[in-house]
């Protein structure tokens, strides 16, 4: 058990002798080093749209939503988890997969749209703001049951950044040109209910769940990790399509497992209630 250093410090950030700031493990770094990258790519995503590389663009979205996915693996892995890192990590979400993707669709797309593109644009952005400020209060919920972990309430940041992009992913797989402001309009709705399911309280599997993999089963995981990396090479449009449809497609199932778990949870506190008495 680690002793209390004055201020309330630990024993291995508490400032040495002739040292006047504390030290820093670095376990707690890394992860935030990873967030820093994360947001590197957004911002760089960013600036491929203005110069018209919108291709580019949507590689750096999905670099940093696989940033993302690591830099909260790693905290937990190397115990640097830390209240910084959490705030660090929520506001570089904002920005990798609220402004950038948002910027990215009305520079490539909406924008043939107008007003309502621009509108559609906001919109998006402000709903991954409310998704990730929702999240940052529900983490300090003590009352949640523990199968609620297995499920995001809304879309995540990150997930709504890849499935919000699939207008620029079908335009470049099937090879189209700009769109026109009608089909723009379309392209707005779409993105406009992305916003949605990212502000409502509609239930999404979470990856957070998968824990270790049985040694029977490796081999095969491996296989199709390494066959996912090798299509998202060499079709990477195609692949971020299929990934999306797929994504889109596991909603209703998440409903309905939610549904069916809190239905047993909300029966089990009745039976407990009734025992009780």
């Amino acid at each position: 058990m680690e002793k209390a250093a004055p201020d309330g410090l630990t024993s291995d950030q508490a400032p040495r002798p002739g040292r006047r700031f504390p030290t820093v493990p670095l376990r707690l770094l890394l992860p935030n080093i990873v967030t820093l990258l994360a947001l590197c790519l957004g911002l760089t995503a960013i600036r491929f749209a203005m110069e018209g590389r919108i291709d580019w663009a949507v590689v750096a979205i999905t670099g940093a939503a696989v940033l993302d996915g690591l830099d909260g693996r790693i905290a937990r892995a190397l115990k640097g988890t830390s209240r910084f890192g959490a705030e660090l990590d929520s506001l570089a979400d904002f920005v990798d997969f609220g402004v950038a993707p948002a910027l990215v669709l009305f520079v490539a797309d909406l924008h043939a749209a107008k007003g309502f593109g621009w509108i559609a644009t906001l919109l998006f952005a402000m709903a991954c703001a409310l998704r990730l400020a929702r999240f940052n209060v529900m983490l300090d919920d003590p009352e949640q049951p523990a199968w609620r972990k297995n499920f995001f309430v809304g879309m995540p940041a990150p997930a709504g950044a890849i499935v919000g992009l699939l207008p620029i992913y079908v335009r470049f797989a099937l090879d189209l040109s700009a769109p026109s402001p009608r089909l723009a309009v379309f392209e707005s709705l779409y993105v406009l209910a992305i916003a949605f399911l990212m502000a409502s309280r509609v239930p999404h599997f979470s990856g957070k769940s998968i824990g270790r993999v049985p040694r029977e089963h490796l081999a095969v995981l491996l296989v199709g990790v390494a066959a996912a990396l090798l299509l998202l090479f060499v079709f990477p449009m195609e692949t971020l399509v299929a990934v999306t449809l797929a994504y889109l497609a596991s909603v209703p199932l998440a409903m309905r497992r939610f549904r069916e778990l809190d239905a047993a949870h909300q029966s089990e506190g009745r039976l407990s209630a009734t025992n009780a008495e």
